[in-house]
C-alpha cells in the first residue's frame, strides 16, 4: 500500500508540475491560432488551449500505454491550424466558420491517427537507432533552451535567442534574478531533499523571489496588469467554458460532405506530424527510463485524444516533450499523472486562475533551462574516440543542426533516412557468408565404405558449399557475387544453404538467376538447401523463389529440405560418375563386407556361426536411447539412420546413416555401455548381428579370429573419426 501511495504522490507532483509548464504553452498556442482569424478572437483561442490540454491529458493517458506521457497541446499543431486559419482568411471565409473549420481540421486529424495506429504505422518508429534517438533528443535539448533564453533575461517577445544574448541593455536584471535562483534550486535542491520534487522547489523558490523582490525594490510588480515578468490573468468562466464546447457545434450541419474532403490532406499531414512528436518523445522517454512502449496503441490513443478535443472546442496536440521531461524529472511515475494535468489544467482554470497569474515566467524559463541542459546527450563526445563510431556522431550532430536550424519535424525526417542509411552501412559492414567450403572436406551424414571416402576425397572439389547468412539485397549483391564468382568456372556443383539468411529481395534473385544460368552454360548445378523456411516479413523463400521462376525452369536447379541432403545427393552422382557406386542387388555375404574383404573365406566360416541374420522392414527400431551395447551390426541390405533424442521429447535430430557392407554400434559393443542413440531401418534391411556372449565365445575358441575382428572395427572407427576431424577443422577455419 505505501509503495502505491509513493507513486500516487510522485503522480500528483509530476502531475502539477507538468500543467504548470503544459497550460501556459497551450494557452500561448491557441492564442496564436486564432488570432490568426482576428484579436477578438484571442480570449476563443485561450479557452481552446485550456480545453485541449484537460481534455487531451484526461483522455491520451487513459487509453494510452506510456507511463509519464503527457499530451497537451503543441507547437506542430499550432504551425499548421495557424497556417490552415490565415489561408481561410485570405480568401474571405467568415470568421465564425473558420472557428468551425478548425474544429473539423482537428476531429479529422485525430481520426487519421486512429487509422494509423490501427493499421500498425506506429510500429515503424521502434527501428530507429540510437544515434537518431540522442540527436534528437540533444536537440530538442537545444532548442528548449533557446526558445527560453529571452524568457529569462526578460527581453520584448519575439526577440531570438542569440540577439537577446548580445543586447544586455535590453534585460530585466528582476527576470534574470528570478530564473537565477529558481535553477539553482532546482540543481541543489536533490542534494538536501528528494520528498519533494527539485521542480517544485525551484518554482517555489522562484515565486518568493518574485515576491521577494517586490516587496523590497519594485512595487510596481504586485500589479497584475501590463507585467510581463508574470503568466498574467488567464481570463474566463466555468460558463464560458461551456459556451465554447457547445456553442461552435451549432452550425455543425453547415458543413458539406465535400468541405470535409477538402480537409482530408491538411489533416493527414497535422496528423503524421503530431505521431512523430508522440512517438518521438516516447522513444525519448523509453531512452530515459529504459522502458519501452506500444506505439500502435500509443497512436490510438493520441487519435481519440485529439477527436474528444476536438469536440470539446479544444485544439489538437500531442506527447509534448518539455511538460514529459519536467513530469519526469518532479517525480511522475504512470499515466495518472497525465490524467492529474488534466484534471489540473480544468481546476487550475476554473479555481486556481488568480493564483497561475503569478508564477513568474523566468521560473518556468529556468526549470525549461535546467531540463534542457539535461536532455543533452554529453556522453555521445565518447563517439569521436573511434574511427568504428566516428560515423554515428556525425549522425547525432547532423540530426541535432537540422532540428536546432531548421525544425524538429526536419530533424524526424532526416533521423529517419539517416536510420535507414545506418542499416544499410551496417548490412554492407557485413558478410553475407557465414562459411565457404568445398566438398573434399564437407560430408553428408551418410557414411561411406572406404573406396568411396577415397574417391569423395579425390573428386569433392567438384562440389562447392556457401552457407549464407543475413540479408541479401542490392546492397550485398555484389558481395555476394564476389564470392561466387571463383566457382562458377570450376565447380559442377554449387550449393546454396539458406538456413540462415533473413531476407532476400528481387535483385539478389536476379543476380542468382544469372549465376543459374552461368552454370547451366557449364552443364552444372545450382543447388539450394532450406528453401522452405518463413523469413521475419512473412515470406517464404521457396515460394518466392518459385514465383520468380529461379528455381522452376531448369533441371539444372535443385532445391533440398536441409543441407546434408544435398551434400548427400552430391556424394551419390560423384560416386555414379566414378563407377564406383553400384547398384545394391542381392544382401552381401560375410565375405563381400569390407571388414572382411582381407580375410580368407574359410577363417569366416567360424564367425558366420555365431552371426545371426535379421530383417528389418522400413521404419522398424534396431535399437534405442539407454539399450545396452551389446551387439554389433553388419548391414548386408538397406540402410540405418542414426538419430539423436532431443531433450524434452521433442523430436530427434540425424546424425548418420549407415548403408549397404557397413556396420554399426560399434562403439557401445567395444566400450560395453549402454546406447546413446536410437537406430532406424531407412529401408527393408538385412543385417549380421553378432552379440556379446556369441563373441565372447569366438574369443575363447578362436582368439586370434576375435583379435581380427576388433582391431578391424578399430581400424574403421579410426578412419571415421579422421574424416570428422577433418570435417571439424575445415569448418573452423
Amino acid at each position: 500500500m505505501k509503495f502505491k501511495n509513493d507513486k500516487l504522490v510522485g503522480d500528483f507532483w509530476g502531475g502539477f508540475a507538468a500543467m504548470l509548464v503544459a497550460l501556459p504553452s497551450a494557452i500561448a498556442f491557441g492564442v496564436t491560432i486564432y488570432a490568426s482569424i482576428g484579436p477578438a478572437y484571442a480570449g476563443l483561442g485561450a479557452l481552446a488551449g485550456i480545453l485541449g490540454a484537460t481534455a487531451l491529458g484526461l483522455v491520451a493517458p487513459s487509453l494510452g500505454g506510456t507511463n509519464r506521457l503527457i499530451t497537451a497541446p503543441c507547437a506542430p499543431a499550432a504551425a499548421v491550424l495557424s497556417a490552415f486559419a490565415i489561408e481561410l482568411v485570405q480568401h474571405g471565409v467568415a470568421p465564425t466558420f473558420i472557428v468551425l473549420m478548425l474544429t473539423a481540421l482537428g476531429l479529422v486529424s485525430g481520426l487519421v491517427q486512429v487509422f494509423l495506429g490501427f493499421m500498425g504505422i506506429g510500429s515503424l518508429i521502434k527501428y530507429i537507432p540510437f544515434p537518431v534517438v540522442s540527436g534528437y533528443l540533444s536537440g530538442v535539448g537545444l532548442i528548449i533552451i533557446g526558445s527560453q533564453i529571452p524568457k529569462f533575461l526578460g527581453v520584448p517577445d519575439g526577440t531570438s535567442w542569440w540577439r537577446a544574448l548580445i543586447s544586455p541593455d535590453q534585460w530585466l536584471w528582476e527576470s534574470a534574478a528570478i530564473g537565477t535562483v529558481t535553477a539553482a534550486v532546482m540543481l541543489t535542491a536533490p542534494l538536501l531533499t528528494r520528498l519533494v520534487p527539485a521542480a517544485i522547489l525551484g518554482l517555489l523558490a522562484g515565486v518568493l523571489t518574485y515576491f521577494g523582490l517586490a516587496y523590497w525594490v519594485d512595487p510596481s510588480m504586485w500589479l497584475i496588469e501590463g507585467n510581463k515578468l508574470i503568466i498574467g490573468p488567464l481570463g474566463g468562466t466555468a460558463s464560458s467554458m461551456l459556451e465554447a464546447i457547445t456553442g461552435r457545434w451549432r452550425e455543425i450541419g453547415e458543413l458539406k460532405l465535400s468541405q470535409i474532403g477538402s480537409l482530408l490532406g491538411t489533416a493527414f499531414t497535422l496528423a503524421v506530424l503530431l505521431s512523430i512528436d508522440t512517438l518521438k518523445t516516447a522513444v525519448v522517454l523509453d531512452t530515459l527510463t529504459r522502458s519501452r512502449h506500444d506505439p500502435n496503441r500509443e497512436l490510438v490513443a493520441q487519435g481519440v485524444g485529439n477527436v474528444v478535443s476536438a469536440c470539446a472546442g479544444g485544439m489538437p496536440g500531442a506527447g509534448q516533450m518539455g511538460a514529459t521531461l519536467v513530469n519526469l524529472t518532479s517525480g511522475g511515475q504512470t499515466r495518472v499523472s497525465g490524467v492529474i494535468e488534466g484534471v489540473l489544467s480544468l481546476l487550475a482554470f476554473l479555481a486556481l486562475g488568480t493564483f497561475i497569474a503569478w508564477i513568474p515566467v523566468s521560473a518556468l524559463a529556468g526549470i525549461l533551462i535546467i531540463v534542457g541542459i539535461r536532455m543533452i546527450d554529453r556522453h555521445s563526445v565518447h563517439l569521436l574516440e573511434s574511427q568504428w563510431t566516428l560515423f554515428d556522431f556525425i549522425v547525432i550532430v547532423v540530426v541535432v543542426a537540422v532540428a536546432v536550424g531548421y525544425s524538429l519535424i526536419a530533424a524526424s525526417g532526416v533521423g529517419i533516412a539517416l536510420a535507414m542509411f545506418l542499416f544499410i552501412r551496417e548490412q554492407l559492414s557485413s558478410t553475407v557468408i557465414r562459411r565457404k567450403l568445398a566438398g573434399g572436406s564437407r560430408f553428408s551424414k551418410r557414411v561411406r565404405l572406404r573406396q568411396d571416402m577415397e574417391v569423395l576425397e579425390k573428386q569433392g572439389e567438384q562440389m562447392a558449399i556457401l552457407e549464407l547468412q543475413g540479408s541479401l539485397f542490392f546492397g550485398t549483391k555484389d558481395q555476394l557475387y564476389t564470392a561466387l564468382e571463383p566457382e562458377l568456372d570450376k565447380r559442377k556443383y554449387v550449393v546454396l544453404d539458406m538456413r540462415r539468411v533473413q531476407s532476400v529481395d528481387v535483385t539478389a534473385v536476379h543476380l542468382l538467376s544469372q549465376i543459374r544460368d552461368s552454370l547451366i552454360e557449364r552443364d552444372a548445378m545450382l543447388i539450394f538447401s532450406s528453401l522452405s523456411q518463413t523469413l521475419p516479413n512473412g515470406r517464404n523463400i521457396g515460394e518466392f523463389f518459385d514465383q520468380l521462376e529461379l528455381t522452376t525452369l531448369t533441371e539444372h536447379v535443385k532445391v533440398f529440405p536441409v543441407l546434408d541432403d544435398a551434400v548427400e545427393w552430391i556424394e551419390d552422382q560423384i560416386l555414379g560418375e566414378s563407377g564406383a557406386k553400384e547398384p545394391e542387388l542381392a544382401p552381401l555375404e560375410l565375405i563381400d563386407l569390407e571388414l572382411f574383404k582381407d580375410h580368407k573365406e574359410e577363417t569366416l566360416i567360424d564367425l558366420e556361426a555365431c552371426l545371426v541374420r535379421r530383417s528389418l522392414v522400413k521404419d522398424e527400431k534396431v535399437y534405442s536411447f539407454g539399450d545396452p551395447g551389446n551387439e554389433l551390426y553388419l548391414i548386408r541390405q538397406g540402410a540405418i539412420r542414426i538419430t539423436l533424442p532431443i531433450s524434452g521429447g521433442e523430436g530427434s535430430h540425424h546424425a548418420l546413416t549407415y548403408g549397404r557392407g557397413d556396420f554399426f554400434g560399434g562403439m557401445a559393443f567395444l566400450s560395453q555401455m549402454t546406447r546413446l542413440n536410437d537406430a532406424v531401418a531407412l529401408d527393408d534391411t538385412e543385417l549380421y548381428v553378432l552379440q556379446r556372449e556369441q563373441f565372447e565365445k569366438l574369443e575363447e575358441e578362436h582368439k586370434r579370429l576375435a583379435l581380427h575382428l576388433v582391431v578391424a572395427v578399430a581400424k574403421v572407427l579410426a578412419l571415421r573419426l579422421r574424416y570428422s576431424d577433418k570435417e571439424l577443422m575445415a569448418m573452423q577455419d
